[in-house]
């Protein structure tokens, strides 16, 4: 049996049907009760803009987690739970219930058909990088190599308000 050494990854956690707020809570709570994860730390959740079609403003946040799983079996978890969260997925960007991530994984720079880490527009979008440089300002994107409080600089961060702060 192998043993997977433990890695620190981000993850952005987003909702704009149902109760939000309760729906991303209760995720936390359910990720750090998975075998193989533990939340070590999580943003506030921000108000956002939605992105495509018509719909609902977002609430979004970011976590760390600490992994003793690969890269896959963390995106195999995290759709498992958007599932159990209601997460039906009809229309690209469109309104959903839950939407999981995988940001970061270590330093790792993976690209495969299902998976690319980092994330591929992470750096584009301040809805992720507005709550990840609040628990996570120098962590370094591997491609770019710059740490996320530079990178959240570079965004139009104009549309991410701070809904609820966790401290």
């Amino acid at each position: 049996m192998t043993t997977i050494k433990q890695t620190i990854s981000a993850i952005a956690l987003g909702s704009n049907l149902g109760d939000s707020r309760a729906t991303l809570e209760n995720t936390l709570k359910t990720i750090d009760q998975t075998p193989g994860i533990t939340v070590k730390t999580y943003s506030s959740w921000y108000k956002t803009a939605p992105i495509g079609p018509s719909q609902p403003d977002y609430l979004n946040g970011c976590a760390v987690l600490e992994v003793q799983l690969t890269p896959q079996e963390l995106l195999t978890t995290l759709l498992a739970i958007e599932d159990k969260f209601g997460r039906v997925r009809q229309e690209r960007w469109g309104a959903r219930t839950l939407d999981l991530d995988v940001l970061l994984f270590g330093d790792l720079i993976l690209e495969t058909p299902k998976l690319q880490i980092p994330h591929p527009r992470m750096t584009e979008r301040a809805f992720v990088l507005v709550p990840l440089a609040e628990i996570a300002p120098d962590w370094v994107e591997p491609v770019s190599g710059k740490v996320i409080s530079q990178l959240v600089e570079k965004v139009d961060s104009s549309g991410v308000t701070l809904s609820i702060n966790r401290n």
